[in-house]
């Protein structure tokens, strides 16, 4: 009987992908970050009957029209908005994703983002490292406390009251927007529902952790950043194209809010010449959100059983469409 086939748009580990074998025939692209070619990923997709994918992968409606085999496609992520979701719909195409799995994981990292650039600690290890630490003075590196602050939330969903539970151990108060209240978190956790543009007004940082839609591109604008304290601190740790990056850059160097924090760009990877990369009080990541061995282990074992139960016949456990 012919296995299934499976084409993944990355290397991934082989002591993962190996048990898998036995069961699926599974095709994995060469490189573990150049993504997938166009031309390439067109051919496989043709044969395939699943693909796990990135974010980086754009499948488009032109790709799932010619997809003759294909009963779903797997993201390796919580975000799935490089997928024509419409296009997969009819064609019959099962969509997945990985949420739950790296809730904890990504809130770890966007905290420890705000507290890096609240305290200056990226710039304070590079100035060590440059040799420029000669004395000690009072108010060298100093930085803004996070403890007793205000944190504000935009994208109250797992990861944001995730983040907010990391919050009450800093004894913050934490506001949050959303597209609906979350009433049980606001009991659960005491956060208090605002609006967006009093959320902006009042927080000391503000982080964004909402998805990707056309109602939340470019949300942080221009005019959003002149709402902010000009103490205030900015975190995206959800999607780059949820904040104008001119609207950032300028901001910053009018003294308009103090620092920003950034896992994610409009787009990526970032060009080193980009103007931000310029500004000391910008904290910059490799959209490693999710990124601990643990996490991305279980985001691939999730994908897995995903295109195992579809290909048997069953719904998916994570399904988007």
């Amino acid at each position: 009987m012919t296995k299934p086939y499976v084409y993944v748009t990355r290397k991934l580990p082989e002591e993962i992908i190996s048990p898998l074998r036995e069961k699926l025939d599974i095709t994995m692209w060469g490189s573990e970050e150049e993504p997938v070619d166009h031309e390439t990923l067109a051919k496989e997709i043709k044969r395939a009957d699943a693909v796990l994918t990135m974010l980086s992968d754009q499948i488009d409606r032109p790709l799932l029209e010619q997809a003759d085999h294909l009963k779903i496609v797997a993201n390796l992520a919580v975000g799935y908005d490089n997928i024509d979701l419409e296009a997969a719909k009819a064609v019959g195409i099962t969509v997945s994703n990985t949420p739950d799995v790296l809730t904890e994981t990504t809130a770890d990292l966007t905290f420890a983002l705000l507290m890096a650039t609240a305290r200056r600690v990226v710039e304070a290890d590079t100035f060590i490292k440059q040799g420029l630490w000669k004395n000690w003075a009072p108010f060298l590196m100093a930085g803004t406390d996070v403890h007793h602050k205000t944190l504000g939330i935009v994208g109250m969903g797992r990861i944001g009251e995730a983040v907010a539970r990391r919050a009450l151990g800093f004894s913050m108060d934490v506001l949050y927007h959303n597209r609906s209240r979350k009433q049980q978190a606001e009991a659960s956790l005491g956060v208090k529902y605002a609006a967006f543009d009093e959320l902006l007004e009042q927080a000391d940082y503000v982080v964004c952790l909402a998805p990707l839609t056309e109602e939340t591109k470019y949300m942080f604008d221009e005019n959003a950043f002149s709402k902010m304290k000009t103490s205030a601190v900015f975190i995206n740790a959800s999607r780059g194209k949820n904040a104008d990056e001119k609207a950032l850059y300028q901001a910053l160097v009018n003294g308009e809010i103090a620092a920003a924090g950034l896992d994610v760009f409009e787009e990526e990877p970032i060009d080193s010449s980009h103007p931000l990369l310029s500004l000391d009080q910008v904290t910059c990541l490799p959209h490693i959100g999710s990124a601990t061995k643990e996490t991305r282990q279980k985001m691939v074992e999730l994908c897995f059983e995903n295109i195992q139960r579809v290909l048997n016949g069953s719904k998916a456990k994570s399904p988007v469409v």
